[in-house]
Parts: C-alpha cells; structure tokens; sequence
C-alpha cells in the first residue's frame, strides 16, 4: 500500500504486502554506488530482462547516467530503504525518456527478485505514466523479452497493448500505452 503525507514531489512510502517499507524517490547523483553494489542483488534473469543480455555489473558509465537525469526530458526513480541517498541500498529502479524529436516516452523498470510481485513494479509504473502525461506525451512504450510475462502482464493491466517490436527482434515485444492527453 502506498501512502503520501507531506513529502517531496514524486517521493512516496511503499510498505510491501512482506512488511518491507521503502521510500519511492527521484534518484541522486549519491545513488550510483549503492546502485552499483545493489546490482548483485538483480538476479540474471531479471538482468537479461531489463539489458536483453547477460550483464554482470553495472558500469560506471551506466550509473552515471541513471544517476544524472535530464529534468526536461526524463525521470529516473528508484525504490529504496528510507535512508539518506548514498546510504539506502536501491531495490528498484524505473526509468521514462522521451525520444528525441518526439512526443514519445520509452520505459524501463528492474525490480530485486527479492521485491518482485509485491506490486512495486505497478507502484512504479504509475508513477512513469504520470510524469507521461505530465508532459503531453503521446505515447509510452517500452521493449521487453517475449518470456517476461511478469513484465508483460503488468503492462498489459495498466492498458499497454503489445504490438510487433519495430525491428523484428525475435523474442522482443514492445507494449505501447496510448496516453490520450
């Protein structure tokens, strides 16, 4: 259940049906190490899901980008322990960007096999079609494995319709949300 009570735009504590509590929040540039030393906390299949291979640490270079996200043009979130950044280990991270020269957003979300199906990656999804819609968008699309069917059900009852992924990817799909704003 998530709940609000004079915080920060965009955070949000979530307390897991498990009795975990976390705190939703923007991420901070503080984030990156911890997100680097979480990322062993991703099991592979959940890797492969989210990178489409097999993907052992996360890069500095990736985390700097996580970490740093252009206002006007992203948002990056993440699910943590409620503690200051630097300190929080991260158990999740979503992720919207709007394609250049578009009105399209394209997703991503990575969930801890340890926080999966305790309805965090819905919490997070919501949050990413808010900021969507937020910004006038159109559109917002994300690609995903063909065998992730946690992923692709999600989507799919948050009203994302699987279409052909533009590229032929065998095994990839891609769930479009028509936004309607």
């Amino acid at each position: 259940m998530a709940t609000r009570n004079r915080m920060p735009p965009w955070h949000e504590n979530f307390k897991a049906p498990s009795g975990r509590e976390l705190l939703i929040r923007p991420i901070r540039p503080e984030d990156g190490a911890p997100l680097q030393g979480a990322f062993a906390l991703f099991g592979p299949e959940e890797v492969r899901d989210r990178f489409l291979q097999a993907v052992d640490v996360l890069s500095d270079e990736t985390a700097q980008r996580l970490t740093h996200p252009n206002p006007k043009t992203e948002i990056s979130l993440v699910a943590a322990e409620p503690l200051p950044p630097g300190e929080a280990v991260v158990g999740a991270v979503a992720r919207a960007s709007i394609i250049p020269g578009t009105r399209d957003a394209e997703y991503a979300i990575l969930v801890s096999r340890f926080l999966a199906g305790q309805g965090l990656g819905r919490q997070l999804m919501r949050k990413l079609v808010k900021w969507a819609r937020g910004k006038y968008l159109d559109r917002m699309y994300g690609d995903i494995a063909q065998d992730n069917e946690p992923m692709l059900q999600l989507a799919a009852s948050l009203g994302f319709k699987q279409v052909p992924h533009p590229s032929g990817t065998p095994g990839l799909v891609r769930m479009v949300l028509e936004l309607g704003n």
